[in-house]
């Protein structure tokens, strides 16, 4: 047992240190490992599989909604990443160049894709001709490449996966309405298989996309009181269509723009899995999400028939779970505390003494409540169990968001919540720059959106003392 509780002392307390906590539970449960280039990181089998799982589920709500998919290139040529001014100048200190290809220097310059809206639009260029072709809903599953300056596993780094929806429409009242859909459907997959819950709003100017004329986000807050951008949805207007001249045929037979929008989520879910559900031990995962939903430890497994049992049990449980059986020669403890670090959601302790009285054990993950289940019932009850885990790891999400969220109607106030109180400040916010500038300067936080209900708390902005515009949602942020 003294080995058992070394594999678990190896993880840095949550409240010691939450940054070494979060870098040694990513260590620890195999999900990634550090490459040879400098900000890319290798996602193991452990860490890969919760992203296959995202993007299953997460597809399939985008097919429910329209949605098809593609796949574009990975290069942009120079000249055609140009044509946008503000969306080039929004990327260039993260863009990654190839000048060369085999042993000749290329006459144009390629970028490796920070984003795909340039590529969208020289084929919607290309596709569209009359209102007959639109709308188009395309999105694509790949990687990109942004060259940062500071990295760290899944949350941010030079290289990461992602899906990008690009959307043309044929008016600006439908790619409003498709901006803020994809927007809900992110929050509704978060909530669903996540168990994490969304404030959702607008960005403010200083903060949109690059080349947008609006972005709409979804927030949520990690344990240790930070914001996490966790998906976004961008309404362009007809600005690329006009850099880009994407013009259809319409129904009196003029021309017209298009409008368009983007939409993306990535890898640093799996962050916010992290951050908000794990614990002292290690990964939390929610069942609905998680690779293996059920880990069967045989207990004195070199017995007679607990292993074949074991496997038995495996078989059962299989065609509705996803489950695993491990039958390495370490002893249970060790079996129990690699199962909680890896955040499995729930173990079968399975004995000789179980098999006698035709029973198992059933561990749930996030709360170690343990219940004796007779095997002829083992496929009902674990189904019970694993969606009230589902249930309970959301509510205490909620319950933990919604009691880190306070108001401020002065600044004073605002700076003493942003220093002694973890998690989102409500403050009214006159709309301009400059404020939005000062309370990043002087507290480091930052607008995190203008939530769709707006309430009024206060006639002032929290910084200037001007009139108030915007109730906005303040908060630090990863």
């Amino acid at each position: 047992m003294a080995k058992d509780k070394k594999l678990v002392e190896a993880i840095t307390s949550r409240d010691e240190d939450f940054t070494q906590w979060y870098t040694d539970v990513v260590k620890k449960a195999e999900l990634m490992d550090y490459s040879s280039v400098k900000g890319c990181m290798i996602f193991k089998p452990n860490g890969y599989a919760i992203w296959e799982n995202i993007q299953k589920n997460l597809d399939a709500m985008f097919k429910k909604a329209g949605v098809e998919n593609v796949y574009m290139p990975m290069f942009i040529p120079e000249s055609l990443l140009e044509k946008e001014k503000d969306h080039v100048e929004g990327f260039a200190p993260e863009v990654a160049w190839v000048t060369q290809g085999g042993m000749e220097t290329l006459q144009e310059r390629l970028c490796v894709r920070p984003t795909s809206e340039t590529l969208f639009c020289d084929l919607y260029k290309n596709i569209v001709q009359s209102y007959r072709d639109l709308p188009k809903v395309y999105n694509q599953w790949c990687s990109v490449v942004r060259w940062e300056k500071t990295t760290r596993p899944f949350l941010r780094s030079s290289e990461f996966l992602w899906q990008e929806g690009h959307t043309a429409h044929a008016t600006a009242e439908e790619a409003e309405e498709r901006t803020i859909q994809m927007l809900n459907l992110y929050a509704e997959f978060c909530e669903k298989y996540l168990a994490i819950p969304m404030i959702k709003g607008r960005k403010t100017d200083k903060e949109k996309f690059a080349g947008a004329e609006a972005t709409y986000t979804i927030e949520t807050l990690m344990h240790d009181g930070k914001a996490l951008q966790s998906g976004t949805s961008h309404n362009f207007g007809d600005g690329f269509a006009k850099a880009f001249g994407i013009q259809y045929t319409d129904k009196e037979n003029k021309l017209q723009y298009v409008h368009q929008t983007s939409w993306g989520m990535s890898t640093r879910l799996i962050g916010a899995i992290i951050m908000v559900h794990g614990d002292d031990s290690g990964l939390v995962l929610p069942p609905r999400i998680a690779p293996t939903q059920v880990m069967i430890v045989p207990i004195r497994q070199q017995a007679e028939g607990v292993l074949e049992q074991a496997f038995v049990l495996k078989e059962r449980l299989d065609e509705k779970f996803r489950t695993k059986i491990d039958d390495t020669e370490k002893s249970p403890g060790w079996k129990f505390a690699e199962q909680e670090i890896r955040g499995i959601p729930a173990r079968i302790e399975l004995g000789p003494k179980d098999i006698e009285e035709n029973q198992c054990v059933i561990v749930r993950r996030d709360t170690r409540e343990k219940f004796v289940v007779s095997l002829d019932e083992v496929e009902n009850k674990l189904a019970e169990i694993l969606e009230q885990e589902q249930e309970d790891m959301l509510a205490r999400a909620k319950e933990f968001l919604y009691s880190h969220i306070s108001d401020a109607t002065d600044y004073e106030e605002f700076c003493d919540a942003v220093e002694n109180k973890p998690g989102f400040i409500r403050a009214m916010w006159c709309g301009e720059l400059e404020c939005e500038l000062k309370i990043k300067e002087d507290t480091t936080a930052t607008s995190r959106c203008m939530p769709f209900e707006q309430e009024k708390i206060s006639d002032v902005c929290v910084c200037c003392g001007k009139p108030a515009k915007k109730l906005v949602y303040w908060g630090k942020a990863y």
